[in-house]
């Protein structure tokens, strides 16, 4: 599935983004989608929109603003400790440190993310132990019973 972006932070030119996200087996945004606008009976326009405080679903876009509010208020009704905590910095360092664990090469992260730099990507992995399944396990602590 590919989503249009006529505006991002990222895009100096303001020409627009297209990101691409895959069918996936499990956790499917193209599933979900799907399912939202069929839910939501939406035919045209915006496939993020407002949605009022009656859960009326409205003919404008979600405003920028209105998304990370949004998560975590999701977040924090799912029981997601310190919901409030979460941040748009915070999910894209989640995610690129999930995928670079899970073995993805750092061009495709980049390309997937949307960054143009490797400055930009670096700020957001965390470097990884390399060394540390030849560690020894650390000492048992004992406790007072067993003394």
């Amino acid at each position: 599935m590919s989503c249009f972006f006529p505006r991002t932070k990222g895009d100096r030119q303001n020409k627009g983004v297209t990101f691409h996200a895959p069918a996936l087996a499990r956790l499917c945004t193209v599933s979900a989608y799907l399912d939202w606008v069929s839910l939501a009976h939406i035919e045209s326009g915006p496939a993020f929109r407002s949605i009022d405080r009656w859960g009326h679903v409205g003919d404008d876009g979600l405003h920028p603003n209105s998304v990370i509010p949004l998560l975590r208020s999701i977040f924090s009704k799912v029981g997601v400790d310190d919901a409030n905590e979460y941040s748009g910095h915070s999910l894209r360092r989640g995610f690129a440190n999930w995928a670079a664990a899970d073995g993805w090469d750092t061009k495709s992260m980049m390309e997937y993310i949307g960054w143009k730099s490797i400055q930009s990507a670096m700020r957001y992995i965390d470097s990884s132990d390399r060394f540390a399944r030849y560690r020894p396990a650390p000492p048992r602590q004992i406790d007072d019973a067993e003394q």
